[in-house]
């Protein structure tokens, strides 16, 4: 039993000052930043409802300077008084309030950047070890290679769409249709000369007494081929 109760003491008291030397290393280290970020809020809002506290017994002291003003002035006088001393804490608040947020606020921006710095470091490890296995002349010869097949590729594309059989120069044929076109029209205007040409004088026109007798004898000529199928 005496080797066993030395044996626990012994483990306790190994225990104890492993946990005392690594309580001493994390005194010496200092605190985290959450740490340190948690403890200022923790200020911040003590100091808080302590200004809520001050504000609250300055308008206890005015309301009683008020109801003893006239009647008793002393009891007035000491309750101005003690609203003023409660002024002056409120303002130091305020100032201790605007210095804590202040460096709260330098505190998470410089644990941010350390954050951002770690991880830009880990992903600049990670590339490097992906980069590790490459080799520059590879993929030069790999790029060359690819390059050479995308050729024969469009080599061979073109070799299946070249049309078989006769081929004629696409030029050719259309400097023959346009001489085809330029002889239609020169036929098409010859035909327009062959037309009678309009007379360029002036017609005479009839006088009136000759177009009452042109009249008269175009009516004396119906009246005989009347008569004549009546006779007949």
């Amino acid at each position: 039993m005496s080797k066993i109760s030395k044996l626990f003491k012994g483990s306790s008291s190994s225990t104890s000052s492993s946990s005392s030397k690594s309580k001493h290393h994390r005194s010496r280290a200092g605190p985290s930043p959450q740490e340190a970020i948690h403890k200022l809020r923790e200020t911040e809002e003590m100091l808080t409802k302590k200004q809520d506290y001050l504000e609250k017994r300055i308008e206890q002291e005015i309301m009683v300077a008020k109801k003893n003003g006239t009647k008793n002035k002393r009891a007035a006088l000491q309750a101005l008084k003690r609203k003023k001393r409660l002024e002056q804490q409120l303002t130091q608040i305020d100032g201790t309030l605007s210095t804590i947020e202040f460096q709260r606020e330098a505190l998470e921006n410089s644990h941010t950047n350390t954050e951002v710095l770690k991880n830009m470091g880990f992903a600049a490890k990670a590339m490097k070890k992906v980069h590790e296995n490459m080799d520059l002349n590879k993929i030069d010869d790999l790029m060359q290679d690819i390059t050479e097949q995308q050729d024969v590729a469009q080599e061979i594309n073109d070799a299946i769409s070249r049309p078989f059989g006769e081929t004629f120069d696409e030029d050719e044929l259309l400097a023959e249709l346009a001489e085809l076109e330029q002889e239609d029209l020169e036929e098409s205007m010859k035909g327009m000369g062959r037309l009678p040409s309009v007379p360029s004088s002036k017609l005479p026109s009839a006088r009136p007494s000759q177009r009452a007798t042109t009249k008269k004898r175009v009516e004396d000529d119906d009246d005989m081929q009347m008569l004549a199928s009546w006779a007949t």
